[in-house]
C-alpha cells in the first residue's frame, strides 16, 4: 500500500502554511493511504507529475490545492513517497528540479541535496579561497571520509575547500548527516570522535540497499523523515502550535533521555538550543513509568517563568494528569519556601532587590569598617554560605576560592563580626536572604528525611552551592537520584560551583550535546562571537572547556539584523515596523519575543505596541491569550524560552553591561571579571532565544559586546 512520509524540512515549515494548504496536505496524504499505486499515479486530482529537466527523475510534484504543489521523492520501485516541501506552483517546480536523492552507503538512510544550488554556488565559494591556507580537510583521508558516510559527490566538492566560511556557504544544500560530519571535522574533531558520537549509532550492517530497498531506507531515516500512520496523528501534527515542538526529542538524544538506569547522578550539558531541557523533560517521562507507590519526582529550575514553561511542556509530553500530579515543578527557592513554611521552620520574609546591600551598609556604618557593601555581601555568599561556615574558627581557616580581593588573616575576625551583626539585624526584623532560607531548608530536610525519589534539574549552571545542598538532601543517594541539565555559557547569575565538592559526582555519566536544533547557524555564530575567547567554568571539575566553536546548527537562515536608532523613541518605532514585517510574513504574534535590559523600557514597548493594535503581553505574567500575543520581558525573563523571531532592544553602552551589575574592579578584580562575563552571557542568552530571525537595536553608543 502506498504511503506518504514527511521530511523534517517540511515539518519545520508547517507553521508557515495557511489552513487551506494544510487541509490539502491531509487530503493528499489520505489518497496515498486509500489508493493503490496505479490508481495513485493516475489520479487527476492528485496529479503526480514528473519534472522536465529535473536533476533527479525520482522527484515529482503533487497537487495540494489550486495554487500550491508538494514536492515529493518518488522512487522507481517501492511504495513509500516522501513529501519534501510545499510551495506555490512555480516555486515548487523550480526548487524540485534542483534536488537529488541518494542512499547513504554507511547509514543506509535516504539523503536529499540541492544539487542545483551547489553548482550555482561553486564560483562564489571559490572566490573565498585563501591561497596561503591548506585544504580544509587535508588531515582526513578519503577512506576515513567514506567511513563516516561522506559520498563521492560531496567528497569531490569539499576537497576544493580551504576555509570554514566556504563550507558554511555549501552547508544548507548538502545532505544533512554528511554536513554534520563535515562541520565537526572542520572544527577540529578527530575522526574517531565523529564516528562514535555521530555515525556509529546510525550505521546499518546490511550489505547493500538499492532502489528496491527504498521503503526500508526511509525507515532508517528517523531523524529526517516521519512515517505517519493515522489520520488523527497527522492532523494533530499539522495543528501543533509552535510551542509544541519544544518537546520534540531528536533521535540522537533518545539514548540520553531513555537510558534504563544511571547508577548515580548524571549530567547533560550543551550549548543553546541543543535540547538539554527537552532531554530533561523526557527523562522525567521515563522515570514516571518506574515510580513506586507514594514516590514523587521534583523537576526544578531557577526562575518562575522557566517553571511555568516546564509545566506547560510537561503537560504536552505527559497528557495523563494523574501521572503529572506525581511531579512537582518548582523553583529551588519555592522548594526552600515549602520546607521552611512547615511547623518549626520559622517565619522569615526574604530580602528583595538591593535590600541586602542596604543592610550591609548599616553594618559598615555601625562598625566603621573599611570595606564596601559589595565586598561583604560577596564574602558572605561565596565563602560563608557556600561552605556552610557557622563559626569564627571555621571562617578563619576557610579557603576563599574564587575571591579576587585579598584579606589578611588578621582581618577575618573583624569580617566575621560584621557577618554576625548582619545575621542578627535580619533575624530581629524577621528577614532573611534567599540563600539563608535555602540553607535552613537543607538542614531541615537532612534532619527529617528525603522528599523525592528522583530530582531532575534544568538550568543547573545558575544554582548556588547551598541550593545544591538542598537538592542533594532532597533525594537519597542511588540510581537515578539526580539528572542535571545545564550550560555554563548561559550562566547569568553570580553562582559558581563544583558538583564534586558537594558529593555529586557525574564521572562516567556525563554527556555533551553539540548540535543546535533551535537557532539557525547564522544566529548561533553571530551570538557566539560575544563569548568566544572568554573562559567559562564548567560544573564538573573534569569538564572540558565548553567552547562554542564546537556547537553547530543544521538550520540556516538570515543573518541577524542590527539597527542603530537616533533615540529611545525612534528605537521603539523601528521595532514596531520590524514586528509588522514579521506579522505580514505570516508569523503569529505569539511566536515573537521582545527582550529588553530593563523592565521600564519593556513597559514603554508594551504601550506603543498596544496603541498600534498589536496584541502584546508581559512575559512574566500568564494571560489567557498568551499564545497569540507578542511577549515583552527583560533579558533575564527570556532565559530558557524560545520564539520564531526575537528582537533585543537597548543593547547600548551603559545598559549592556549595566554598571550597577558590576563589582568595582578595585573592590575585587576577579569578581568584576565574573560579573562582566555574566553580562555577556545575559546578552548571549537573549539573542539565542531566536529560532529563525534575530533583530538587535540600540540608540546612542552601541554595547562593547557587539562586534562591528
Amino acid at each position: 500500500m502506498p504511503q506518504l512520509a514527511l521530511d523534517i524540512g517540511f515539518l519545520t515549515e508547517l507553521h508557515t502554511l495557511q489552513k487551506p494548504v494544510k487541509k490539502g496536505v491531509v487530503d493528499a496524504w489520505r489518497k496515498f493511504r486509500e489508493l493503490s499505486l496505479p490508481q495513485l499515479l493516475a489520479d487527476k486530482g492528485l496529479h503526480v507529475e514528473k519534472l522536465r529537466n529535473a536533476l533527479d527523475p525520482h522527484i515529482r510534484t503533487i497537487r495540494i490545492s489550486g495554487f500550491w504543489r508538494g514536492v515529493v521523492l518518488a522512487p522507481e520501485s517501492g511504495e513509500t513517497f516522501v513529501l519534501l516541501k510545499v510551495l506555490p506552483h512555480d516555486e515548487a517546480i523550480a526548487w524540485g528540479s534542483k534536488q537529488k536523492s541518494s542512499i547513504n552507503r554507511v547509514t543506509r538512510a535516504v539523503e536529499v541535496r540541492d544539487a542545483g544550488a551547489l553548482e550555482e554556488l561553486a564560483p562564489a565559494v571559490a572566490e573565498l579561497e585563501i591561497p596561503e591556507k591548506p585544504p580544509l580537510f587535508s588531515d582526513v583521508s578519503d577512506g576515513d571520509m567514506r567511513k563516516l558516510g561522506v559520498d563521492d559527490d560531496t567528497l569531490r566538492r569539499v576537497r576544493t575547500l580551504n576555509s570554514l566560511d566556504q563550507l558554511e556557504m555549501f552547508a544548507p544544500f548538502l545532505p544533512a548527516d554528511q554536513c554534520e560530519v563535515l562541520m565537526f571535522l572542520a572544527t577540529g574533531w578527530p575522526v574517531e570522535a565523529v564516528w562514535s558520537d555521530l555515525v556509529a549509532h546510525r550505521r546499518d550492517e546490511t550489505e547493500e540497499v538499492g532502489a528496491d530497498g527504498f521503503d526500508e531506507a526511509v525507515r532508517r531515516t528517523p531523524s529526517r523523515m516521519a512515517l505517519v500512520t493515522a489520520t488523527e496523528d497527522l492532523q494533530a501534527m499539522l495543528d501543533m502550535p509552535f510551542a509544541a515542538w519544544r518537546v520534540y526529542l531528536h533521535p540522537s538524544q533518545q539514548n540520553v533521555a531513555y537510558r534504563s538506569t544511571y547508577w548515580g547522578p548524571a549530567q547533560v550539558s550543551g550549548g543553546p538550543g541543543t535540547g538539554k531541557t527537552v532531554v530533561a523533560l523526557h527523562r522525567v517521562k521515563h522515570l514516571l513509568g518506574r515510580l513506586g507507590p507514594d514516590e514523587r519526582i521534583l523537576l526544578t529550575t531557577f526562575t518562575n517563568v522557566l517553571a511555568a514553561s516546564l509545566r506547560e511542556s510537561l503537560r504536552q509530553l505527559v497528557p495523563d494528569a494523574r501521572l503529572r500530579d506525581r511531579v512537582d515543578v518548582l523553583t529551588v527557592d519555592a522548594l526552600a519556601h515549602q520546607v521552611v513554611a512547615r511547623p518549626g521552620g520559622g517565619d522569615f520574609q526574604p530580602l528583595r532587590g538591593g535590600e541586602e546591600l542596604d543592610y550591609w551598609q548599616r553594618v559598615i556604618d555601625e562598625q566603621d569598617l573599611p570595606w564596601t557593601p559589595q565586598f561583604l555581601d560577596q564574602e558572605y555568599r561565596h565563602v560563608v554560605v557556600a561552605q556552610g561556615l557557622s563559626s569564627a574558627d571555621a571562617y578563619a581557616s576557610a579557603r576563599r576560592r574564587g575571591r579576587g580581593s585579598g584579606l589578611h588573616p588578621s582581618r577575618r575576625p573583624q569580617v566575621w563580626q560584621a557577618i554576625e551583626r548582619f545575621i542578627d539585624l535580619l533575624a530581629a526584623g524577621k528577614r532573611c536572604t534567599y540563600l539563608q532560607r535555602a540553607a535552613l531548608a537543607a538542614d531541615l530536610v537532612t534532619a527529617t528525611g528525603h522528599l523525592y525519589r528522583h530530582v531532575v534539574v534544568d538550568e543547573a549552571q545558575d544554582l548556588h552551592p547551598v541550593q545544591w545542598r538542598l537538592l542533594r538532601a532532597a533525594v537519597p543517594d542511588g540510581p537515578d537520584d539526580l539528572f542535571i541539565a545545564g550550560d555554563p555559557n548561559q550562566r547569568i547569575y553570580d553562582s559558581k560551583v563544583s558538583l564534586k565538592s558537594l558529593g555529586i559526582s557525574v564521572a562516567g555519566r556525563s554527556t555533551t550535546l553539540r548540535k543546535n536544533y533551535r537557532s539557525t547557524q547564522q544566529i548561533l555564530q553571530w551570538s557566539a562571537g560575544m563569548l568566544l575567547g572568554h573562559g567559562v567554568e564548567g560544573l564538573a571539575e573534569a569538564e572540558e572547556d565548553e567552547a562554542l566553536r564546537h556547537y553547530r546548527s543544521a538550520l540556516h537562515g538570515a543573518i541577524p539584523e542590527t539597527h542603530e536608532a537616533n533615540g529611545p523613541d525612534a528605537e521603539i518605532r523601528a521595532l514596531v515596523a520590524r514586528v509588522r514585517r514579521w506579522l505580514d510574513a505570516g508569523v503569529d504574534p505569539g511566536e515573537i519575543g521582545v527582550a529588553t535590559r530593563f523592565a521600564r523600557q519593556g513597559k514603554a514597548i508594551e504601550r506603543v505596541l498596544g496603541v498600534e493594535g498589536i496584541p502584546v503581553r508581559q512575559l512574566r505574567h500568564d494571560v489567557p491569550d498568551a499564545s497569540r500575543a507578542v511577549a515583552v520581558g527583560t533579558m533575564h525573563a527570556f532565559k530558557g524560552l524560545e520564539f520564531r523571531c526575537v528582537a533585543v532592544l537597548d543593547v547600548r553602552a551603559g545598559a549592556v553591561p549595566y554598571p550597577k551589575a558590576l563589582t568595582p574592579p578595585e573592590t575585587d578584580q576577579r569578581q568584576y571579571d565574573a560579573d562582566l562575563m555574566a553580562e555577556r552571557c545575559l546578552l548571549f542568552v537573549a539573542c539565542t532565544r531566536a529560532r529563525e530571525e534575530l533583530y538587535v537595536s540600540w540608540s546612542g553608543r552601541r554595547s562593547a559586546f557587539l562586534k562591528r
